[in-house]
């Protein structure tokens, strides 16, 4: 309810107010009342009301200075004036101290209704004015975080006008100050795409928050600034220089590589993830925070030759610039270099050709990574015309291509890529060379002779068997699946499923010394997978062979 306080110097006149009209109806109690201005002050400091209903003549203080003082003090106040008197210098002086109304006595009870109504709207309406300005700022506070990390991303990106920072910066509550001196740190996550196929979605958020709280922790501990995610798996740190009077230039970029190395042994140590860090140059004031950014972002870019999992700062990278500053144009010829050393299935030549390959794409470093992985899909094309000109094209094969395709598009260095090229060209030469040697039959019978040999050993792979035929891991796959129709996994339980019938039959042997024998080490594993193949379980296996 609102808080009235009655002011006049007659005691009938407070009564009959008070008694007389039914304040409660309009939702207002009578908090007190005043026989003088003076006194009514003196209740106004303590009990704060809402409404002064008053006189305007009074024997100490009359209404108009006490109005006046109320009107320098508590500006929100409501006041209407009780006159008995029809002067209208006295109503003109009313209304210059923001009365809201006044009425004339004998007082009618009809019109003070209507004044109230009024009165009471207005501070109805100020009232949900106030709430709601309460909860604006309750929201703003509330988002602060959210237009924190607004503001720094507008800053890397695009930048503001000087003369606006000053005041944003203040409103925002950050301890940026505008003409100081800032580096900006970009951590990359390494391997984007595995990291993301690795995870679900939640595991991928609770990822992002943890790599963004060791980065603020680290940051706190070795300089001043704030860190912010900027994309998905990149995050952006703006670090402050340290004011005149405090640590020199040179003692800050020390903290600064210190927390660099930091943030990358710590992400690794708790999180499992590489990250490759750039630093931009030393930056004068916020208004260099953009150009900033896209010299840490540059940095971090190079990891397409440097390699992955890296400190990369702009002075480094000095050295790492072509001669002259020119770019080698890539040679074509080479491509057509490597087809013809596949197809002649020269082994040293094919080497030779990939180095000359990569060793040319390295020094094509504006937009090196897109480039080079357009460039190997045009080898990988190549590649794939070469078999069928040759009449060596498989489905198999096919497959690989297309997920090499995708592979290509995951990887984000040189190296990395190379190492897809390099091993589906062992593939592919293997392939050719078998087409034309008609050696197929006689691999497949080696890696079978091989698994008869050694499925008792519980560790065998894929790629010892490859390695027992002097081939590549993914061919010996490749060409088992392709010539019996099995995978080698397939016919190695197979292998070692039948052994296990063998022994079965035979009462001496105990089940798990029949599991360790055929290279299984867990019994209930090997139950599962025999009653999976037969249908039936090892015991009733034995029971019907007995």
């Amino acid at each position: 309810m609102y808080r009235l306080l009655i002011v006049d110097d007659e005691p009938a006149v407070r009564a009959g107010l008070r008694a007389y009209f039914d304040w409660a109806a309009y939702g207002i109690e009578v908090a007190g009342e005043a026989d003088d201005g003076d006194v009514a002050l003196e209740m106004i400091a303590r009990d704060q009301p809402d409404l002064i209903l008053t006189d305007v003549r009074m024997p100490n203080m009359d209404g108009i200075t006490m109005s006046q003082c109320i009107s320098a003090e508590y500006p929100a106040m409501k006041i209407i004036f009780v006159s008995g008197h029809d002067d209208a210098d006295y109503l003109k002086s009313a209304m210059k101290v923001s009365a809201v109304d006044y009425i004339l006595k004998p007082v009618n009870l009809q019109e003070l209704s209507t004044v109230i109504k009024r009165v009471v709207a207005d501070l109805d309406a100020e009232s949900s004015e106030r709430i709601y300005k309460q909860e604006l700022l309750v929201k703003l506070k509330e988002g602060m975080p959210l237009l924190r990390e607004k503001f720094l991303l507008s800053m890397i990106r695009e930048g503001a006008p000087k003369s606006e920072l000053a005041e944003r910066v203040s409103f925002l509550g950050l301890n940026l100050p505008v003409d100081a001196s800032y580096w900006v740190m970009v951590v990359s996550v390494d391997d984007l795409a595995d990291v993301m196929a690795s995870r679900s979605e939640r595991d991928r958020q609770l990822l992002w928050y943890s790599v963004l709280n060791i980065y603020e922790e680290l940051l706190d501990t070795h300089l001043q600034g704030y860190a912010f995610e900027q994309r998905t798996g990149e995050f952006v740190g703006v670090l402050q220089v340290s004011e005149p009077g405090g640590d020199s230039v040179t003692e800050a970029a020390n903290a600064l590589l210190a927390l660099a190395g930091d943030l990358r042994s710590n992400l690794e140590r708790w999180l499992k993830i590489g990250v490759t860090i750039g630093i931009s140059d030393l930056a004068s004031g916020l208004s260099g925070l953009a150009p900033a950014y896209k010299q840490a972002r540059e940095a971090v870019d190079y990891k397409w030759y440097l390699g992955k999992n890296r400190i990369i700062t702009m002075d480094s990278l000095e050295g790492a610039e072509p001669e002259n500053g020119a770019m080698r144009r890539y040679d074509y010829e080479l491509n057509e270099k490597l087809i013809s050393a596949l197809k002649a299935v020269d082994e040293d030549k094919i080497s030779e050709a990939v180095e000359m390959i990569f060793a040319s794409l390295s020094c094509t470093r504006p937009d090196g990574l897109k480039y080079g992985r357009n460039l190997c899909m045009q080898l990988v094309l190549s590649i794939g015309q070469l078999l069928m000109e040759l009449g060596a094209g498989d489905p198999e094969l096919e497959v690989m291509e297309g997920e090499l395709t995708e592979a290509l598009y995951a990887k984000e260095t040189l190296r990395d890529m190379r190492g897809l090229i390099e091993s589906y060209l062992a593939t592919v030469r293997e392939h050719i060379r078998e087409k034309r040697t008609g050696r197929v039959a006689n691999v497949v019978e080696r890696v079978r002779g091989y698994i008869d040999q050694n499925y008792a050993n519980g560790g065998l792979t894929v790629a010892d068997i490859g390695k027992a035929v002097y081939l590549s891991s993914t061919y010996v796959s490749l060409l088992f699946k392709q010539e019996t129709g099995q995978t080698v996994g397939e016919y190695l339980t197979k292998v070692r499923v039948d052994k296990a019938k063998e022994l079965l039959r035979d009462p001496q042997y105990k089940f798990y010394d029949i599991c360790y024998a055929i290279g299984y080490t867990d019994p209930s594993y090997f139950s599962k997978l025999f009653k999976k193949v037969t249908g039936v379980t090892p015991s009733a296996y034995r029971g019907s062979h007995a």
